[in-house]
């Protein structure tokens, strides 16, 4: 007897769509889509979430190692476009700074060159709580080795306004953070973003 194919067919084309649309951040058949990082807050404790960012495209260096506590520094000027007043600060840490003013990449090559060991660039659009955007180079010819990640509007300022209320230079995180190790009923989201 001949058996219909196409009806498989057809839920196994389904399958994929669902598998693509629901898991972006996965490889399929070798093909890699958009990762996530993700970091965790560990201080001040208001903000005690875990948080999602998304690598620069096409530049910046990768996380060789995890920081278990390392500080948050809010670059002064938070765009970091140029000469920093809080360089010093930044020097071995991790800098948060803003979109807007100059390339992402300009940005990540300030704080390379004050000592950061990384930039998470913000949006500057305190209220997007969901859109990424793909960080990509300037075709200036030049690079940065330091790595370099987008946070979300609605997260960055939520720390911002977190370390102004407590009066801190900078907040503790851990990063990366492997979320598919710790239990979901641990996993700490900030409630105001969509996951």
């Amino acid at each position: 007897p001949r058996v219909r194919q196409g009806g498989v067919f057809r839920s196994c084309q389904l399958f994929l769509i669902l598998v693509l649309l629901l898991c972006p951040s996965r490889p399929v058949w070798g093909l890699q889509y958009k990762q996530y990082l993700h970091f965790q807050v560990l201080s001040p404790g208001d903000i005690q979430y875990i948080f999602t960012t998304t690598p620069a495209k096409d530049f910046g260096g990768i996380f060789n190692q995890r920081y278990d506590q390392i500080h948050l520094v809010p670059a002064d000027p938070l765009e970091a476009c140029g000469e920093l007043n809080n360089g010093a600060f930044i020097q071995g840490e991790i800098a948060l700074v803003e979109r807007g003013g100059c390339s992402f990449l300009s940005k990540t090559r300030v704080i390379q060159e004050h000592g950061g060991l990384a930039v998470i660039i913000a949006d500057n659009a305190a209220d997007n709580d969901s859109r990424y955007v793909d960080m990509i180079n300037d075709n200036s010819g030049r690079t940065a080795d330091i790595p370099a990640l987008f946070l979300l509007g609605r997260d960055g300022y939520m720390i911002q306004r977190s370390l102004e209320q407590h009066g801190l230079p900078w907040a503790i995180i851990s990063i990366p953070v492997n979320i598919s190790s710790i239990p979901t009923f641990e996993l700490k989201q900030p409630p105001w973003t969509y996951w």
